[in-house]
């Protein structure tokens, strides 16, 4: 039997409106969605919106056959350059994602008081899962403790029971990006539950193994796991089923060089999320792992690296059920804290 929710939907609406992007009266508040969205979902939060006196206005386009600039031959460019220009606040709910598009790429740079969440393919379980049913305090209090102490560390170590085994170290002065869900303060957001940074990148050795989808080229769910061999950040050996032998070919079809080395780490920390096959709750699994392979983009720019690292293209993998390590000290075992203070706050969400 389907789920409605018109209910949670609605108090999930509200939250993302009134407490996450703090939306004022008179505020224009730009909704963008493609003929992939969740309509109930567009259609709640322009309600949402409205109601606490933002002036909400819904972009729908085409839904592109690529994402990012690769979007842009199917996007009215201009037109939704224009008003993105023009907007105090931004919310993606359009399944192919505009972040890193030419509109996005101007109106993140220009307009400097935009607030910009992305949402993407955001359906009505996903939101009121992951959005209204979280418990923001605590959730930031267990992310910034989880952030303190992994960058205290100077090695790390991640297993899990599917195969990995790799380990690093974290290279000083590079910040960790939390996802803490709020959009409140100009730029770029992502969705609560995520914890993120780029290792030394020389310094990762081992093997990852993903178990849980990968994206691109996988769309959805991982029928077989795909475990790669990593020396000095760079991928060596690729193996496992179809999908290892597909996901293989892509890498290597940019003949790029940066298409082969590992970008980022991140923590999976949302207590609402599920394996879905849709990498933005996926990413968020509590317990799990992430791996970016290729671009460096700009959210993740490091001090030492101005700009990032180009690449034709990045993909994301998720290892579930993570160990984690860090100096040799074990914090998290398959998915469950194990340090006295994160579990604390942990049980307080329900994990």
């Amino acid at each position: 039997m389907a789920q409605y929710y018109e209910y949670e939907l609605g108090k999930a609406a509200k939250i993302l409106c009134e407490e996450l992007f703090k939306l004022k009266p008179g505020e224009t508040f730009v909704i963008t969605a493609d003929t992939e969205s969740d309509e109930r979902v567009v259609e709640a939060t322009a309600s949402a919106a409205f109601a606490c006196g933002a002036k909400p206005m819904v972009v729908t386009v085409a839904s592109p056959m690529g994402v990012g600039k690769a979007a842009d031959p199917m996007l009215p460019v201009e037109a939704l350059t224009a008003a993105l220009l023009k907007a105090d606040a931004w919310v993606e709910f359009n399944n192919e994602w505009l972040l890193y598009s030419t509109p996005y790429d101007i109106a993140v740079k220009e307009n400097k008081k935009l607030r910009h969440e992305c949402l993407v393919g955001m359906s009505v379980e996903m939101m009121v899962r992951n959005m209204g049913r979280v418990d923001y305090p605590n959730l930031g209090k267990f992310m910034k403790l989880v952030t303190q102490k992994t960058m205290a560390a100077k090695h790390m170590r991640i297993t899990t029971p599917a195969g990995t085994d790799v380990e690093f170290d974290n290279e000083p002065g590079r910040k960790q990006i939390m996802e803490l869900g709020y959009a409140d303060t100009p730029g770029s957001h992502m969705m609560a539950g995520q914890i993120g940074w780029s290792p030394t990148f020389e310094s990762i050795n081992g093997k990852i193994v993903f178990d849980g989808s990968l994206v691109p080229p996988i769309v959805g769910l991982l029928q077989t796991p795909v475990s790669l061999t990593i020396k000095k950040g760079k991928i060596v050996k690729i193996e496992g089923g179809k999908e290892a032998t597909e996901y293989e070919k892509w890498l290597k079809g940019f003949n790029h060089p940066q298409m082969l080395k590992l970008a980022h780490v991140c923590y999976g920390f949302n207590p609402g999320a599920r394996l879905t096959g849709n990498i933005l709750e996926d990413e968020r699994v509590w317990g799990g792992t992430e791996w970016g392979i290729g671009n460096v983009g700009a959210i993740l720019t490091v001090p030492d690296i101005p700009g990032g690292i180009s690449g034709p293209s990045h993909s994301d993998g998720i290892c579930l059920n993570s160990s984690v390590w860090l100096d040799g000290v074990q914090i998290m075992d398959k998915g469950q804290l194990l340090d006295p203070e994160l579990k604390k706050l942990a049980e307080k969400l329900g994990k």
